[in-house]
């Protein structure tokens, strides 16, 4: 067993919550430009007081339409500045907000609502008031619904119910919650089962918001800017945006990743927050028109340039032969992918799943270090992370401060801190499978090294067990094999198997300029190609790649090319990205037999 902990930084007092955030920042720093918020194309700016009128106004409305202390109030909407309004009116008004994603069916709607025994719920758009309609019969708590779009707004409509609740009524209700007391009920992606409803306090998000201020204080600091695409339900996304607005970081939200380059290029942000699978969009982008374009041999060598400056930078630095190549690819290269992230980005954050050591290199190499960490729902997003002054690539970093990490004996990871939860909601039996003496068991396998850094090596419960006996951990072998641009998700099988198998997908915005290089018909499909040999071979390099981390009895000995991709709607994907795999089995169990046909 092994164990670091992390000193605690600034202690969180029994009387903050986190409304407090947006009436210290209206009443100090009244005039800073708190959100930048797109209207029509335009980037508008909204102070520090405008924000808080505007909580004030929507909370006041919440309190006359009934809402009381330790309510819950659901709140499906994509990512857009209203949802941030709302998620802070909710808490002004001393309720709970149970985020739902915008994807979800009606009956992951019902089941959320009807779990936390929501009393409101706010939604986007008439489609998903629509879904809640579908369920409304089976919610007997549910009295409210407002709509953020439409005719009737929600913003609007509860403002103009607030008017007869004074300032004094709302404050003395926003300052009658305590640290302690329920903040928000954020719901697991549910890989396996129902998704649990993890509770979060006033003080597990103040005690993130507290530990990624000390870790990234260049980043975090008042006159930088940040822009949030990912979704706000996801607990990453929401811890760094209260993060940003308690540092005085300028936020602005997008919704639609299609514009997603176009608004970097207009908001022009200093950092930004992403998944693994936004980075690696950005990295085959980039190589895609660079090869299309017959620049592809200029590209190539840039990246290699790239890796090998990063990994110099971990053995005392580069060489002058290196630097000055690096400085020559600067110019020609690496300048126009920073400009691509809107020429002002000096650094980015990672989480949810591995980023992988090659790609973590090629990004520090062109002079924008992506800052992988580690956490889940349960730590209130980042328990351990890499920082400017503790980074090590192809690990998570170490803990946050106040965070502790410990493996138990069979490779676990366990943590332990102010920013691990205290229980699910409604579910005793779940809270005493994950929770021992405060210790709460991830799931997870990794390795920590002497100085605290945490390598994350597989999950626990996805371990696949060869009919020779043989302990596989899938997750590696699978991060390894997406990090090629022509492949989009990869699923390794072999449970109680004679050798370990693949199910592979085709990235469906790199494949038409594939095609193209190889000489392939314009209008020939995933499935029309599935046996192609120029294919296959690139993909069987993306597997050899793979295998040379493991041993032989680890090591992919046959993959399937399917013929779609994995998909949220089809359920084979969570709305973070991580894979069901239980439904793909199902879904795709003739194909994983037939790899073990002779």
């Amino acid at each position: 067993m092994r164990e670091y902990s992390a000193p605690t930084g600034k202690p969180v007092t029994g009387d903050e919550n986190l409304g407090d955030i947006v009436w210290a920042n209206a009443e100090r720093f009244s005039d800073v430009v708190s959100f930048r918020r797109q209207v029509e194309g335009t980037w508008l700016d909204v102070t520090a007081k405008d924000f808080s009128d505007q909580v004030a106004a929507v909370a006041k409305g919440l309190i006359a339409a009934g809402i009381g202390p330790g309510d819950r109030v659901g709140l499906m909407a994509k990512t857009r500045y209203e949802w941030t309004l709302i998620d802070f009116a909710i808490w002004a008004a001393g309720a709970v907000t149970v985020p739902v994603y915008e994807t979800s069916s009606a009956e992951q709607v019902h089941w959320i609502l009807s779990d936390s025994g929501a009393k409101a719920v706010v939604v986007e758009t008439a489609e998903h008031r629509d879904s809640v309609e579908q369920v409304r019969g089976r919610l007997d708590g549910l009295a409210q619904t407002w709509v953020i779009e439409g005719d009737a707004p929600a913003v609007d409509e509860l403002t103009g119910l607030g008017t007869e609740v004074s300032d004094e009524d709302l404050r003395t209700r926003r300052r009658s919650v305590t640290a302690d007391d329920l903040a928000t009920i954020v719901y697991t992606s549910g890989t396996t089962g129902r998704p649990k409803g993890a509770v979060l306090t006033h003080r597990n998000l103040l005690a993130e918001i507290h530990a990624e201020m000390e870790a990234f204080p260049e980043l975090l600091g008042h006159g930088n800017s940040l822009l949030c695409f990912l979704p706000l339900a996801h607990i990453l996304a929401r811890a760094i945006s209260v993060s940003a607005l308690t540092a005085r970081v300028t936020l602005g939200h997008t919704p639609d990743i299609k514009n997603l380059v176009a608004d970097l290029g207009t908001f022009r942000p200093t950092f930004v927050v992403a998944v693994p699978r936004v980075f690696e969009k950005v990295y085959n982008t980039a190589k895609q028109t660079a090869h299309s374009s017959g620049k592809g041999k200029i590209f190539d060598a840039a990246e290699a340039t790239a890796v090998a400056y990063s990994e110099a930078q971990e053995r005392g630095g580069a060489g002058l032969g290196l630097r000055a190549k690096h400085l020559v690819f600067d110019k020609l290269v690496y300048g126009k992918l920073r400009a691509a992230l809107g020429g002002r980005c000096v650094a980015a954050i990672s989480g949810g799943a591995p980023l992988g050591a090659r790609l973590a290199h090629f990004f520090r190499g062109i002079g924008v270090p992506v800052f992988e960490g580690y956490g889940l729902t349960e730590t209130t997003a980042a328990a351990n992370v890499n920082t400017t002054g503790a980074f090590r690539v192809g690990t998570v970093g170490r803990p946050v401060s106040g965070t502790s990490v410990r493996i138990a004996d069979d490779g676990e990871i366990l943590l332990k801190g102010a920013v691990v939860f205290g229980e699910y909601y409604n579910n005793p039996a779940a809270t005493a499978e994950a929770l021992t003496d405060g210790w709460f068991h991830t799931g997870d396998l990794g390795a920590l090294d002497e100085e605290g850094f945490l390598r994350i090596t597989g999950r626990k419960k996805e371990i696949i067990v060869t009919a020779g006996g043989k302990n596989v951990a899938p997750s590696g072998l699978e991060d390894s094999i997406k990090a090629a641009p022509l492949i989009s998700q990869a699923m390794v099988v072999g449970d109680q198997r004679p050798f370990i198998g693949a199910l592979v997908t085709v990235d469906e915005e790199y494949f038409p300029s594939w095609k193209s290089r190889h000489g392939k018909p314009a209008g020939a499909t995933v499935a029309d190609l599935a046996q192609d040999p120029d294919l296959r071979a690139e993909i069987q390099a993306a597997v050899d790649e793979a295998n040379k981390h493991v041993s032989h009895a680890e090591a992919i000995k046959k993959f399937t090319v399917l013929a779609k991709d994995f998909t949220e709607a089809g359920g084979e994907i969570t709305p973070s990205m991580k894979l069901k795999r239980g439904v793909v089995n199902k879904h795709y169990a003739a194909d994983i037999e037939a790899l073990y046909q002779k």
